[in-house]
Order: C-alpha cells, then sequence, then structure tokens
C-alpha cells in the first residue's frame, strides 16, 4: 500500500479525512499527521510517505514552507493542499512546487477521491511525469468549473496559467464514454481534436472524456462541432464499441457552461432507450425528436408526485397518461414513451440522492422491453415509480444533517451559516461542512444559494412583489449579489424570469 501523511492545524479536519475516504479501496493507509508543519518534518523525517496532504495556513512552519523543505529530500512526492482560502497566489506558488491538486474546505469528496485515484494510477507507473501532473490539474479545474464550483473570473485566472483559452462566444460541451480504459480514449480523441474548432480536453470523474469548444458563431460553428462528432464517432466505432456521445444545448458564454455540461451527461441516459445509437444530442431530446409527437406527459407532474413520496398518485397517474394515449399510436412509439419516463426517473433519483441509481431500473425496463399488452406495460411502470418512492423513504440521511436541512427549509430568509448551526447543534462548523456535504453531495452554500433561489423563482412567478423585496424574502440582503446568484442557477436575471413568467 501507498502511504499517506495528513498536516492541519485542525484536528476535525484530521479526524474528518480518516472517516470519509475509504482509504484501503484506494491502495493507501495513512500512516500518520501532525499539526502544524515543523512537527511533520520531524515525524517524515524517519517516516517516508507516497502522499502528503497539508493544510496553508499553520503556525509555525506553513503548508507552502513544508512543501518546499520536502521537495528538497523526496522530489516526486505527491501533493494534495487543502485550504480555506480561494487565493490565486496561493494556487500559482503551490503549482510551482508541484502539487496534484488543490482543494478548498469544505472538501469535495468526490473531488478528493478522483484525485486519489489519479495519483495512485500515476505511481503505478514507472515514473510521473510533468505532463501527467498538469493533466490532473486541469481535469480538477475543468471539472470544478463544469460543476459551478469556481466562477468564471477564478477559472480564467488558472487557465492562464496552465495554457486554457475558453473565449468563444458560444461554448459546446460534449461527454464522450467508453468501455475501454478513459487514458486511451482521451488520447485517440486528442488525436482528432486538432480538425475541429479549439478545444479542450479533460477527464471527468466518472471517467469520461469531455470535449469542449470555442464556437465562435451560433450556427456554422455549431453545426461543423456537431458533424465533427459524429465523424469522431464514426472513426473510433471499431476501437470502441461501446461508444457514446452526448452534446449539450450549445452555451452562450461560458458561465451557462455548466449548465451545458449536465445536459450532455443527461443525453446519454438515453442509451437506454435506444441502444442502436451512439450520439445523443440534448436539444434534440428535448425537442421531442425521440419521442412521437402524439405522446406528450407532463413530467414536472411525476416529478412534484415524487417529492412528495406519493407512490399512489404516480400509479394512478401512469395508469391515467398510458391509458388515454393508447389509441391512435404504435405499440413501439407507446413503448419508446415507456421507456423515456422510466429515464427521467432513472435521472431525477440521481439527481435527489447524487448515487447512481441503475440497478434499481435495470428491471423495470426489461419489463417495459418484455411488456405485450397495455396492462403489463402500466404494471412495469408502476412498479418503476414504486420502487423510486421506497428508494427515497429507505434514504434515511444523519439525523443532525436532517434538523440542519428542516432548519434551513423552515429558515432560509434568516442568516444561516455553518458556524451558527454548529453552536446550535454542538458541532465544529468545518467538521458539520464536511458531514452536510458527504450526505447531500453539495456544499453548504451551494444548497443554501439553489434553495433560497428556487422559493425565489416561486414568488416571482405567483406574486407582485418587486425583485429587492423577493431578494429579502428568501435571505438575500444585497439585491446584487441575488442577481448574481439567481443568474448563476438559472441562467437569467430575476427581472427577465418574472417577465418571462
Amino acid at each position: 500500500m501507498y502511504k499517506v501523511f495528513i498536516v492541519d492545524d485542525e484536528p476535525f479536519i484530521i479526524e474528518g479525512l480518516y472517516d470519509i475516504v475509504d482509504w484501503a479501496a484506494f491502495g493507501l493507509e495513512i500512516v500518520g499527521h501532525a499539526g502544524n508543519g515543523q512537527l511533520a518534518l520531524e515525524r517524515l523525517s524517519s517516516q517516508p510517505v507516497d502522499i502528503l496532504i497539508t493544510d496553508i495556513s499553520m503556525p509555525v512552519l506553513n503548508g507552502l514552507q513544508l512543501i518546499r523543505e520536502m521537495r528538497r529530500r523526496q522530489q516526486d512526492l505527491k501533493v494534495i493542499i487543502l485550504s480555506g482560502f480561494n487565493d490565486f497566489d496561493y494556487l500559482k506558488e503551490g503549482m510551482q512546487l508541484g502539487i496534484d491538486n488543490y482543494l478548498l474546505k469544505p472538501i469535495n469528496i468526490a473531488e478528493l477521491e478522483a484525485t486519489l485515484r489519479n495519483i495512485v494510477t500515476n505511481l503505478d507507473k514507472t515514473r510521473p511525469n510533468d505532463a501527467y501532473g498538469i493533466q490532473i490539474l486541469k481535469d480538477n479545474t475543468l471539472h470544478r468549473l463544469l460543476t459551478g464550483q469556481i466562477a468564471c473570473r477564478e477559472f480564467e485566472e488558472r487557465a492562464e496559467f496552465m495554457g486554457i483559452t475558453l473565449d468563444g462566444d458560444y461554448i459546446g460541451v460534449a461527454s464522450v464514454r467508453a468501455d475501454s480504459g478513459h487514458s486511451s480514449l482521451l488520447a485517440a480523441v486528442e488525436q482528432r481534436a486538432h480538425e475541429a474548432a479549439y478545444t479542450v480536453l479533460f477527464h471527468d470523474v466518472d471517467g469520461d472524456t469531455v470535449i469542449i469548444a470555442n464556437l465562435p458563431s451560433r450556427e456554422e460553428s455549431v453545426q461543423a462541432f456537431k458533424d465533427w462528432l459524429a465523424d469522431l464517432a464514426a472513426e473510433l466505432a471499431a476501437s470502441y464499441p461501446s461508444l457514446l456521445i452526448g452534446i449539450g444545448g450549445i452555451a452562450r458564454g461560458l458561465e451557462h457552461a455548466p449548465a451545458s455540461y449536465r445536459e450532455a451527461k443527461k443525453a446519454m441516459e438515453y442509451v437506454m432507450v435506444y441502444p442502436e445509437l451512439k450520439i445523443f444530442d440534448y436539444e434534440q431530446i428535448g425537442a421531442g425528436h425521440f419521442t412521437s409527437a402524439a405522446f406528450t406527459v407532463s413530467w414536472s407532474d411525476y416529478a412534484k408526485l415524487m417529492m412528495a413520496r406519493n407512490q399512489d398518485g404516480i400509479a394512478d397517474r401512469i395508469r391515467t397518461d398510458f391509458e388515454q394515449h393508447s389509441d391512435g399510436i404504435t405499440p413501439a412509439e407507446l413503448q419508446h414513451a415507456a421507456l423515456e419516463l422510466v429515464i427521467r426517473f432513472k435521472m431525477e433519483l440521481e439527481r435527489i440522492k447524487h448515487t447512481d441509481e441503475s440497478a434499481i431500473f435495470r428491471t423495470g425496463l426489461r419489463q417495459v422491453l418484455s411488456s405485450t399488452t397495455l396492462e403489463e406495460l402500466v404494471l412495469a411502470l408502476q412498479e418503476v415509480g414504486a420502487a423510486t418512492v421506497q428508494s427515497l423513504l429507505q434514504d434515511m440521511k444523519n439525523p443532525t444533517v436532517s434538523q440542519v436541512l428542516n432548519h434551513i427549509h423552515a429558515h432560509y430568509a434568516d442568516e444561516l451559516s455553518l458556524k451558527l448551526l454548529g453552536a446550535q447543534y454542538h458541532l465544529h462548523p468545518v467538521y458539520l461542512g464536511q458531514l452536510f456535504q458527504k450526505e447531500t453531495g453539495e456544499t453548504f452554500a451551494e444548497y443554501i444559494n439553489k434553495y433560497r433561489i428556487e422559493r425565489a423563482k416561486e414568488q416571482l412567478k405567483n406574486t407582485s412583489l418587486k425583485v429587492h423585496e423577493i431578494a429579502r424574502n428568501v435571505g438575500y440582503w444585497e439585491t446584487g449579489y441575488f442577481y448574481k446568484q439567481f443568474r448563476k442557477y438559472v441562467g437569467i436575471s430575476p427581472t427577465d424570469y418574472k417577465t418571462l413568467g
């Protein structure tokens, strides 16, 4: 096993790191820890390790000084920085010292595990190289951009340092997946990337190769990008028989790229419905090109019934929808509509739980495909709906996190912070932040902002209140900050949203 040493002046961070990662599963073991850089140097003098995980801001000897000294002793040491400071100067100095990632607190567990996975893969090779280290940083930086964890301005600072340019008026995002190793797939895509508009490639935490393209115009360059992806799929099909490509909606500027990334990932889910296809374009799916115009259901109604854990309501809605559409469309169209509904249940459940729920739905898909009568089809869908609700009912969260969530939902307009809630529930705020993210899949700040924006959307649609009044009603006392957060999560300003509504 490879050896790991942790340095942080906050005991709760060290304790949390021991618990939140299954180190043995990565082929790793924690062999020690220290509360400051000087103590770490003393202990590491007699205990060589492969990976150092360190905070930056510590007494006696800070993290950057520790890394600099350790580099003199062990040039090939792998280093992960943890920091509560989102400071580009720290990042830049860390990169110059040769780090494998710079993670902000509270730690994103998925990003930490992805970094560890990459480091272990590299350690398994004969010798690390600089290009691989830069690729790790690219992977993590671009993943954080496309998951909304860093703002465009911060990304641009880091991107400039790594030689990445994403400044097109339009941004195209596609996700490429194959059963074969993702490293070979990335290399195969890179060989052909020079043929397209300027592109940036990276691995995401799912192992997919993500393509981000600068597109100078909405029409010609977008079509050229999609044509290039079609050619790419055709060229790689022989080497990668399981190849899938999901294309997100074209983003107007970099700030909307996260939505395009989510759409690209969702589009690939439709391979369950259309296994003969290699490319899934979200704009086509959203426009209904993949389903019969004669059959439409209101997915938002199903989503509301899911959130209410209303199993009987879902069963009744399925019977009503499918029986009223049974005349006038072919059995194949009816089956395709049923398959799409199963996929939507799956995607919504995974959005809520932040876990892969494929196992629940494989049986439902088989039952839908084997149905020979309308009654069998309806019963198969009702079983899928029941399994979805049961999964939600069994998803019991940590009791403290459940209490915190209930407090947020009841007092979202009040001042909320990890410090205040930590004091209320007798937990250190850093530890509470780690626990909250582990249970919900989102940071405390992300969850609160999203929840407040959803409540704001309801008031914008259903009341005549002014925007600044609604901002205060949902907990934003600075209207400018409310506009910024609303645009981040919705894509348009609250004023435009109210007008559209």
